[in-house]
């Protein structure tokens, strides 16, 4: 008998209470609902046997997900991480192991070059190389508009979202042989940016182009480079953004399906993108947003 079809409005929260976190980053365990990851859900096919990953902010969230189905799925896994987030980055290293696979904890900040030097370097020894880069680490917070916008947030924002994304893609290219992959998270704000999230709106864009380009360049190495957008998707980066209450209770809600996403939503489409299926594959965006276009 075949297996009956999931509708994609139903199985998952439709909506999330009042929350706040007092900054980035955003932590797991305080929220509610808690984030669904694939804990239960997903089922490895061996799609990335052997391979090894790198995935910055892989603590939680969609970097928690996107580890959790590499490892199950058969590679090895190391993630970077900001020292405040070390109990979630260890959650998700145990995750890692419990499938099987050999998985590392990195603590670097991203936005210092020295550290995003260092956290490939220890991910290259630790993994004894390396065939996929997630370049997942973000960072973003509610703006009250233009007149009000501090300068030093904006380089927080551009420094983690774009700065560190360079810096550890150019030290992870040496190590990445033809059938490698690097993977960029962008998102819907890249497409349809809010006035509230202007400045990370800007690098999202940004890293579009970046993707385009280093396809374009690493292409005759073998090596493919793509993105993902996701929509609203439930992770720590929303209670910690400095949203009103009514906006994270509304969180989602404008998306054609009607709720937000959940971070083992994202899983498989970084699976396909790491994977061979994807052989053909290069300077793509896959939008993965609960039906918002893109």
């Amino acid at each position: 008998m075949a297996a009956t079809a999931q509708d994609p409005r139903a199985g998952r929260p439709t909506g999330v209470g009042a929350q706040q976190q007092d900054a980035q980053p955003g932590l797991t365990e305080p929220m509610g609902p808690s984030p669904d990851h694939g804990e239960q859900s997903w089922v490895g096919r061996d799609r990335l046997l052997g391979r090894r990953a790198l995935i910055t902010g892989g603590d939680s969230g969609i970097g928690r997900a996107v580890a959790l189905a590499y490892a199950r799925e058969g590679a090895d896994v190391a993630i970077v991480h900001l020292p405040q987030e070390r109990d979630d980055a260890a959650e998700t290293v145990r995750l890692v192991e419990e499938a099987g696979r050999r998985g590392t904890a990195v603590v670097a900040d991203i936005r210092e070059e020295q550290q995003a030097v260092d956290a490939v370097g220890r991910a290259v020894r630790a993994l004894g190389g390396l065939d996929v880069v997630v370049l997942n680490a973000g960072h973003q917070r509610r703006r009250e508009g233009i007149e009000t916008l501090p300068v030093e947030e904006i380089r927080r924002v551009v420094d983690t979202n774009l700065v560190g994304h360079l810096v550890v893609a150019r030290e992870a290219v040496p190590h990445l042989a033809p059938g490698s992959s690097i993977i960029t998270t962008t998102s819907i704000q890249a497409a349809e940016p809010k006035p509230a999230l202007l400045d990370y709106a800007m690098t999202k864009a940004a890293q579009v182009a970046f993707t385009e380009a280093l396809a374009d360049e690493l292409g005759d190495r073998g090596i493919r480079v793509n993105a993902v957008a996701p929509g609203p998707i439930w992770t720590p980066l929303i209670p910690a953004t400095g949203f009103a209450d009514e906006e994270i209770e509304e969180f989602g809600q404008d998306t054609p399906l009607g709720r937000p996403g959940q971070p083992a939503e994202l899983a498989g489409a970084y699976v396909y993108l790491a994977g061979d299926e994807a052989s053909y594959t290069s300077g793509a965006v896959l939008p993965v947003t609960g039906g918002k276009g893109f």
